[in-house]
């Protein structure tokens, strides 16, 4: 198991669903929360403790005894890049979306679900939109949340500093971000993308191509923690 920075425990409970190698998990982590992860394939390098299972029906079942819940269901039915590759190729993805919202909503507790820019981002209120040059990441990596039973205002989106570099179109671009995606030219090694992501316990690119910077999810989850220490005070 990768070595997991050391941060007190904020007292919080946060299931990371659709977990993947934990790049939303990390984030919550590194926000203070005990974290579980939940996702259908087997995550032998998620850094917290796993369970292989549906994530929707996890949810359904054990969501509730979670402070909050993180969810990022699979976008290939509407990632715009996705539908444009398998047009015409009889891929038919499963659309996700709404089920994940339905389970979350029967657990009665807060939530964020997350979803890159595109159709499924038409079909969600977004209430925050996070990219890496908030953080001073050297990928951009858009990605939308919608905000289930509790609300932080929206942070302000940084200007870009230049383009994404690596070959398009058979031109050659340079820029201060990289392409984490694909294996096309100019996309970067996988040390450049470890460190363009904040993401250190897992060298494959498959797995940081479909991560979130956990920057992401420390930002809201110091935020849900807030918004909680508040509703407690409050009541």
């Amino acid at each position: 198991m990768h070595a997991l920075p050391d941060r007190p425990w904020n007292g919080l409970w946060a299931l990371d669903a659709f977990c993947n190698i934990g790049g939303a998990g990390m984030g919550l982590h590194l926000a203070g929360y005990n974290v579980v992860g939940v996702d259908i394939l087997e995550q032998p390098r998620y850094p917290f403790e796993f369970h292989q299972g549906d994530a929707i029906d996890y949810i359904a079942t054990n969501g509730a005894d979670f402070d909050l819940i993180s969810a990022g269901p699979p976008c290939q039915h509407d990632c715009t890049l996705t539908a444009g590759t398998n047009k015409g190729r009889g891929v038919d993805y499963p659309d996700l979306l709404e089920p994940t919202r339905a389970a979350l909503e029967s657990t009665g507790r807060p939530y964020v679900i997350e979803q890159p820019p595109g159709r499924a981002s038409k079909r969600m209120r977004v209430d925050v939109t996070l990219c890496g040059e908030m953080f001073g990441l050297q990928v951009l990596r858009h990605r939308n949340f919608e905000l289930g039973h509790w609300s932080t205002p929206r942070p302000v989106h940084q200007p870009h500093r230049g383009r994404v570099a690596g070959m398009r179109h058979g031109e050659w671009f340079t820029g201060p971000y990289f392409a984490v995606y694909g294996d096309g030219g100019g996309k970067g090694s996988v040390a450049e993308w470890q460190t363009a992501m904040g993401i250190g316990w897992t060298d494959v690119r498959r797995e940081l191509a479909e991560a979130i910077p956990p920057a992401y999810t420390e930002l809201l989850g110091r935020r849900f923690a807030e918004h909680h220490a508040t509703a407690l005070t409050l009541a």
